[in-house]
């Protein structure tokens, strides 16, 4: 099975970045590792998460992402071999730098072993010395793909954006020609957002925004405001706003209109106008189809009015990601 394509797509510039993206784009965080807390994972991965296997599962991804005119691609040294796949995938189709927009993470550092059951999957640490240390990762597996290298969750807590080794250390890497972003996470996320705006150095933001958890909008908007291209993650919420688990409301607004829940949930990102690129998680070409069907879903504002009811406080959202198991 291969994934729909069509004209629609388009590619548009991300920010001031000058990087060209398209409004979906793929990200590797459950191909690239075993586990993942990711509801249904058991359903939709089946129980060989051998590496060949899920090599495999993450090239026939990305080839029906690229044949329907994906043209972003989202990996981080944390995401276990996924910087690898990728790699491995862009040489092998002989796609030349630039022809995809590619971007990478650091900070987290992926330590499951290719366990299913290890104690601890992955250890974070935004220190200057890491940067250093998985900038050179990052580069041996993507070589001159790398056109983004953000900070991993940065919060205020960490005091990342307070250190002035790491800062020098970003500001070296993007006078090399490699843009800078950052990625959030938290109920502090807008804060950490407008702390990231007011430093001048990023020209990305990477946040959490969906049906569930959208306070972070309005910071959003800021963002792109002030000319910083913005990244939307986990858009259906770890699996929460799919199939498996949707809420009635938003289950049942998709059951009218003749689509999937995650469709629905992500054409809603796609509205926002601040929004640059809609990540896809997808683990299959079946679910890539169903993401992609966002783009060409005719948002209605009355389902704004709708579906409000699904959010939640953001301390009451991040906890109960935080709850969710590896599976």
């Amino acid at each position: 099975m291969t994934a729909e394509s069509w004209d629609g797509m388009g590619v548009r510039e991300l920010g001031r970045t000058g990087l060209r993206v398209t409004p979906v784009g793929i990200g590797l965080a459950a191909l690239g590792r075993p586990a993942y807390i990711t509801l249904g994972r058991e359903e939709d991965l089946g129980g060989d998460r051998s590496v060949g296997a899920m090599r495999a599962r993450s090239w026939a991804v990305l080839d029906a992402a690229l044949a329907a005119g994906v043209r972003y691609f989202d990996v981080a040294r944390s995401y276990g071999r996924a910087e690898e796949f990728l790699g491995g995938w862009l040489r092998d189709r002989a796609i030349a730098p630039g022809a995809v927009t590619v971007g990478s993470k650091w900070g987290y550092a992926y330590v499951g072993d290719w366990r299913m059951q290890a104690d601890r999957h992955e250890v974070k640490e935004l220190s200057a010395r890491q940067l250093r240390r998985q900038l050179d990762e990052t580069r041996e597996l993507l070589g001159g793909h790398l056109s983004l290298y953000q900070i991993h969750s940065a919060t205020l807590e960490s005091g990342v954006l307070d250190d002035r080794d790491v800062l020098a250390g970003l500001r070296e890497l993007r006078a090399s020609g490699v843009s800078i972003g950052l990625s959030t996470t938290g109920p502090r996320q807008a804060d950490t957002i407008d702390r990231a705006v007011g430093l001048g150095l990023f020209g990305t933001v990477q946040a959490t925004w969906n049906l569930l958890e959208p306070s972070a909008g309005p910071a959003l908007d800021r963002a792109h405001r002030a000319g910083l291209g913005v990244i939307v993650k986990e858009g259906v919420a770890n699996g929460r706003l799919t199939a498996h688990a949707a809420p009635d409301a938003l289950a049942g607004a998709a059951r009218e209109r003749g689509l999937t829940p995650d469709a629905l949930a992500l054409a809603a990102i796609l509205a926002r106008p601040w929004a640059g690129v809609v990540l896809s998680g997808a683990a299959s070409v079946e679910q890539l189809d169903s993401n992609l069907a966002a783009v060409r879903i005719a948002w209605d504002p009355d389902l704004d009015e709708r579906l409000a009811v699904l959010a939640e406080a953001p301390e009451t959202y991040w906890a109960t990601r935080g709850s969710l198991a590896w599976q």
